[in-house]
């Protein structure tokens, strides 16, 4: 059973910058995927970046340039860096889990997510 849990989200002006953070538990090692996901006010939930066991990445198109995904296995934690942040950024960002089909490729849907920070850019 995996178990995630975000933090780091707040309140920010438009151009700056927050670091999301996903801390992981469990058993992880079913896990080889891991990923971010945002859901605006009134939208359905869309995949922001994910990160695979070799360390591939991929970014919604929305992000490319401004947010970075990372993890770091020793401390079975995921980050996402966001910078110049707009408020379409706006909602809540939820971390998810699950298993890789082939590198770079993350199965769908994710099998584990945690509750959800919120981010509000005005």
């Amino acid at each position: 059973h995996v178990q995630l849990v975000e933090s780091g989200g707040g309140s920010v002006q438009a151009g700056g910058s927050l670091k999301l953070s996903c801390a992981a538990s469990g058993y992880i090692y079913s896990t080889n995927c891991m990923a971010w996901f945002h859901q605006a006010p009134g939208k359905e939930r869309e995949a922001v970046a994910d990160i695979d066991s070799d360390g591939d990445t991929t970014y919604a198109d929305s992000v490319k340039g401004r947010f970075t995904i990372s993890k770091d296995d020793a401390k079975n934690t995921l980050y996402l860096q966001m910078n110049s942040l707009k408020p379409e950024d706006t909602g809540i960002y939820y971390c998810a889990a699950g298993d890789q089909l082939r590198r770079g490729v993350c199965a769908r849907p994710f099998g584990y997510w945690g509750q959800g920070t919120q981010v509000t850019v005005s």
